[in-house]
């Protein structure tokens, strides 16, 4: 007997279990067919999902563009590719069991032009979109046109208030579910406001039920929320299921599939999970995004801690306490330092760190000279895989910039995400993870390093497990 009963989802009953969507090419085909076939709604990552060909075989993307735009615009055309080739292959793969949902960011480059080139192309075989990272007010609109329902992802009830009234209304009948996501668990990144604190969670209940409470004055008591981050056990949720406070609820999961045999990632990746301890993974603000992100504490990591520690504050002219002249760059042109900031950097270059790069808000950090040299590489390879990026200062925009400078701070997400999915690299990536996924080394059901099939793992988690 299962833990929780079937619901109707994107048009048909299945299991109210969600495979989250996840990031570059970390949910694909594969995973996402499998998640269908077993009876609930699998997702593949349509941000710059890898394109296969007609073997399955990966298909890596080249640029030849001489120009961000060109390159932006080649990364695009892949992207769309790339999409309808997991799309076809979830589809298959399903054998017309459960659903097949596609998951984008809305700050992901040309988001809609992406949308449009994949369903286009793909009616009938993907049947609802997944959308957060930022407000996607014209999701709805896009979904309507090709007949798919779409899924919204808020942390509060007053994000989906906004969405709604300036335009979900429209197209309310194609509203599958609501996607709420807790910002201080779920993995990837993170839908923190300015009023909520980082380092203080909240209990998500309330959240969710104020959630409720605006859909319900919308006339939406039939339409189901998502439950995302920090999902493990559905017994420990047993007090949420058959809530009438809460209405129709379903589960979504991202950090447990990842540990499945049909999981896209690396085995040196799966075997990072299995020794992950509580603590190990935390909310750090280094995104070119510009949101907060969950991830694991590696090498990638902590380098970009040593990188906001090694930074000091500087002025174009004596001013204030900074009267201590530092010469800057190749050409030595004059900074001016507080004394105290002065006997930092001499400190910092003596260990080696001998190469200073400028910030956006008046500061230098001090890198050792390979890391200033793969900076600035980044900065120049630049593909325009975001709408706007502070690490590069691209945007999509006419103008193909920010207006503001480069931010060495940060790093070149598009770079390390296809790293670590299509490399063994655990250590010097990025590895996104949900705050739950210590539990892996907890849980019994991973014992002596045991990798279950996705079937196994649905199978599991109906028991309440």
């Amino acid at each position: 007997m299962s833990f929780i009963n079937p619901l109707s989802l994107s048009g048909k009953v299945v299991f109210p279990l969600i495979e989250g969507g996840k990031g570059i090419g970390v949910t694909n085909g594969i995973s996402s067919g499998t998640w269908a076939k077993a009876g609930g709604v699998g997702t593949f990552s349509g941000v710059n999902a890898d394109l296969i060909d007609d073997n399955g075989e990966f298909i890596p993307l080249f640029y030849h563009g001489k120009t961000r735009r060109e390159r932006h615009d080649e990364l695009i055309d892949y992207s769309i590719k790339g999409g309808i080739s997991q799309a076809r292959r979830a589809f298959d793969i399903a054998g017309g069991m459960g659903r097949i949902h596609m998951n984008v960011l809305w700050e992901m480059g040309s988001v809609e032009r992406v949308l449009h080139g994949v369903l286009s192309h793909t009616k009938g075989l993907i049947h609802g979109l997944t959308c957060g990272a930022g407000m996607p007010y014209r999701l709805g609109e896009i979904a309507a046109q090709y007949q798919v329902y779409f899924y919204p992802i808020v942390s509060s009830g007053r994000a989906f208030r906004a969405l709604w009234k300036r335009a979900y209304f429209k197209t309310k009948e194609w509203l599958g579910g609501v996607v709420y996501e807790d910002p201080w668990l779920a993995g990837g990144h993170n839908g923190l406001s300015n009023s909520e604190n980082p380092d203080l969670p909240e209990d998500p209940y309330p959240r969710v039920k104020a959630l409720r409470e605006v859909m319900d004055e919308a006339g939406l008591s039939h339409v189901p929320i998502v439950m995302a981050g920090g999902v493990w056990h559905l017994k420990d949720w047993e007090n949420w299921i058959d809530n009438p406070e809460l209405g129709p609820i379903a589960f979504q999961f991202g950090t447990r599939p990842l540990l499945t045999q049909e999981s896209p990632i690396s085995p040196e990746w799966k075997q990072k999970l299995l020794t992950l301890k509580e603590g190990d993974i935390y909310l750090n603000s280094f995104s070119p995004t510009g949101f907060y992100s969950s991830a694991v504490e590696n090498d990638f990591i902590k380098e970009l801690k040593e990188r906001a520690i090694h930074q000091i504050a500087f002025s174009l002219e004596p001013i204030g306490e900074h009267q201590i002249p530092y010469p800057h760059g190749p050409r030595g042109r004059l900074l001016y330092l507080a004394p105290g900031d002065r006997e930092h950097a001499e400190a910092w270059i003596a260990e080696g760190f001998t190469e200073s790069l400028k910030t956006p808000d008046s500061t230098l950090i001090f890198v050792r000279p390979e890391k200033a040299q793969e900076i600035r590489k980044d900065q120049i390879d630049c593909m325009g895989c975001l709408s706007a990026c502070r690490f590069s200062n691209w945007s999509q925009n006419e103008e193909g910039t920010t207006g503001k400078k480069a931010d060495p701070r940060s790093y070149c997400i598009q770079k390390t995400l296809m790293n670590i999915i299509h490399t063994s690299d655990v250590e010097n990536q990025l590895m996104f993870a949900g705050h739950g996924a210590y539990r892996f080394a907890q849980d019994p059901f991973y014992k002596n390093g045991f990798i279950p099939t996705v079937k196994q793992l649905v199978d599991r988690i109906l028991t309440g497990e």
